[in-house]
C-alpha cells in the first residue's frame, strides 16, 4: 500500500506542468502523431502552464494585497481567517487515504468513457486534491471512509457530464476544439445558471457586453491594457496607495491583462494539432465518437473578463462580508474568487454585466458555506497537525470552490433532512442546466 502511495504522490508531485504535458505526448504518439509533432505539442503546452501561471501568480500577487489592505480598511472584525485555498489543499494531502482518490479519478473515468457516458478525458489529475478535500471534510462529519469516498465519486462523475456540456461554450472562447474544463469549480455553473435565466428576461442584461464589445463602444478604454491600468490604479487608490505605488500597481495590473491573451495564443499552438490527431483517431476506428481533454481553468485565463470581474467583485464582497447576519469570514487570502468567475464566464458567454450581477448575488452562499467549513478546516488543521495555529484562531477558505455541493454532501453524508432536501433541488437545476446548454450548444453548432 505504501509503494502505491508512493507512486501517485511521485507522480502527482511533479505539477501540472510536467505531468499533462508528458501525458500529452503518450496520448499524441498513441493517435498517430509523429514523435516531433507530439513533443513539440506537449513541451509547449507546459511552457503554456508555466507561462499562464506565472502570469496569474504575478497578476494575484499584486492585486491580493491592495484588495487586503482595502479589507483592513474597513475595520470589520470578523473571527475566522481566510486562509485560501492552500489551506484545503495542504489538508487534503494530509488525509492518510488521499492516495485513494486518484486510481478513483481514473477507474471513474475510465469506465464512463468505455460505456459513453461521457465524452472526455480528464488529464487535470494534479486537482484530484479538490475532490479528496470533499472527502476530507464529509470523513469528518461521518467518520465513514465509504461514504467519503462516495461523495468524492460523485464530484468526478459530475465534473465529467458538465465538462461534456461545457465543452462548445469553452471552444467558443478559447478558439481551441476538442478541449474543455475539467475542473471541479465549474459545478457552481449549476447554482448559477437559473440566476442567469432570470436576468436573461431583462433586456438590459442581454446586450453584448463582453471584451470586445466594450471595444466597439469605449474604443481604447477597452482595450486590455488600459482596462487593466484604470482598474489597477482605482484599486491602489481605494486601497489608500500612494500616487507613485497606484501607479505601480496599475502598470502590473496592465501587463497582465496584455500578457494573458498572448499567453493564451500557446494553448491554442499545443492542443489544436493533438486534438485535430486525436479526432481522426476516433474517426477511423470509431465511428460517431469524438474525445475531449479536459484541462485546468487556466486555458481561459485569457479572457479579460474573468479578471475585470473578479476585481470589480471585490468592494462588493468586503461589503457584504460586513453586513451579512451569521457570517464570520473577513474574505483575505482568497478575496479573489476565480471559483466564481470562471463558471460565471461559461453561464454567461463572458456577458461582463451578468458575469458581476451573479458574482454579487451569489457571493453570500461562498461567505455562509465558508463559515459553516470553519470549525471543520480549523479542527482538521490542529488534529493533523499540517497547518499551525495560534490559540484560539479559527480558519476557513473564503472563496471555498462549489460551495453549494460540497455543502450538500457533507450534510447529505450525515443523512440530515437538509442535504436530502438539498440534494433534490441541486438535481433539479443539474436538469435545467443540462438542458439550457444543450439548447446552446445547438445554437453554436448552427452558427458555425
Amino acid at each position: 500500500m505504501q509503494v502505491i502511495e508512493s507512486i501517485f504522490n511521485y507522480i502527482l508531485g511533479l505539477g501540472a506542468e510536467v505531468f499533462v504535458p508528458g501525458l500529452m505526448i503518450l496520448i499524441g504518439l498513441i493517435v498517430g502523431m509523429k514523435f516531433r509533432e507530439a513533443m513539440n505539442a506537449g513541451i509547449i503546452l507546459g511552457v503554456a502552464f508555466i507561462g499562464m501561471n506565472l502570469v496569474i501568480g504575478f497578476m494575484l500577487n499584486a492585486l491580493t494585497p491592495a484588495a487586503q489592505d482595502l479589507a483592513e480598511m474597513t475595520g470589520i472584525d470578523l473571527t475566522a481567517v481566510d486562509g485560501g485555498w492552500t489551506t484545503a489543499a495542504t489538508l487534503s494531502w494530509a488525509w492518510p487515504f488521499a492516495f485513494l482518490v486518484f486510481p478513483l479519478q481514473l477507474l471513474i473515468n475510465g469506465v464512463m468513457l468505455v460505456l459513453k457516458w461521457t465524452k472526455t478525458l480528464n488529464v487535470d489529475l494534479w486537482n484530484v486534491w479538490g475532490k479528496i478535500f470533499t472527502a476530507v471534510a464529509i470523513m469528518y462529519v461521518t467518520d465513514n471512509l465509504y461514504i467519503a469516498l462516495m461523495g468524492a465519486s460523485i464530484i468526478v462523475v459530475v465534473e465529467l457530464l458538465l465538462s461534456d456540456l461545457n465543452q462548445k461554450s469553452i471552444q467558443q472562447v478559447t478558439g481551441i476544439p476538442g478541449v474543455t474544463v475539467s475542473h471541479g469549480m465549474n459545478i457552481f455553473a449549476v447554482t448559477l445558471m437559473p440566476i442567469d435565466w432570470i436576468l436573461r428576461r431583462f433586456n438590459i442584461f442581454n446586450k453584448k457586453m463582453d471584451a470586445s464589445a466594450l471595444r466597439e463602444r469605449i474604443g481604447v478604454f477597452a482595450e486590455n491594457n488600459v482596462m487593466g491600468f484604470i482598474i489597477g490604479l482605482l484599486l491602489g487608490l481605494a486601497a489608500g496607495y500612494s500616487i507613485g505605488d497606484a501607479l505601480v500597481l496599475a502598470m502590473q495590473a496592465a501587463a497582465a491583462l496584455t500578457l494573458f491573451p498572448m499567453i493564451a495564443k500557446l494553448f491554442m499552438e499545443a492542443l489544436s494539432p493533438l486534438s485535430e490527431a486525436i479526432n481522426d483517431f476516433m474517426k477511423k476506428r470509431f465511428k460517431d465518437r469524438e474525445i475531449f481533454i479536459g484541462l485546468d481553468w487556466p486555458i481561459l485565463a485569457g479572457s479579460s473578463e474573468v479578471w475585470v470581474a473578479m476585481i470589480l467583485t471585490v468592494p462588493f464582497t468586503l461589503l457584504l462580508s460586513f453586513i451579512l447576519p451569521g457570517n464570520a469570514v473577513l474574505p483575505f487570502a482568497g478575496i479573489l474568487n476565480i471559483g466564481l468567475a470562471v463558471p460565471a464566464l461559461i453561464v454567461t458567454g463572458g456577458n461582463l454585466l451578468r458575469m458581476v450581477t451573479l458574482s454579487i448575488l451569489t457571493t453570500p452562499i461562498f461567505l455562509y458555506i465558508a463559515t459553516f467549513f470553519t470549525d471543520i478546516i480549523t479542527d482538521l488543521a490542529r488534529t493533523t497537525g499540517a497547518i499551525a495555529l495560534e490559540e484560539g484562531q479559527r480558519l476557513t477558505w473564503s472563496t471555498v470552490e462549489y460551495p453549494a455541493v460540497r455543502y450538500i454532501l457533507t450534510e447529505l453524508g450525515a443523512f440530515n433532512l437538509i442535504g436530502i432536501i438539498l440534494a433534490v433541488v441541486w438535481v433539479i437545476l443539474f436538469i435545467f442546466y443540462r438542458q439550457e446548454m444543450l439548447k446552446r450548444n445547438k445554437e453554436l453548432e448552427t452558427a458555425e
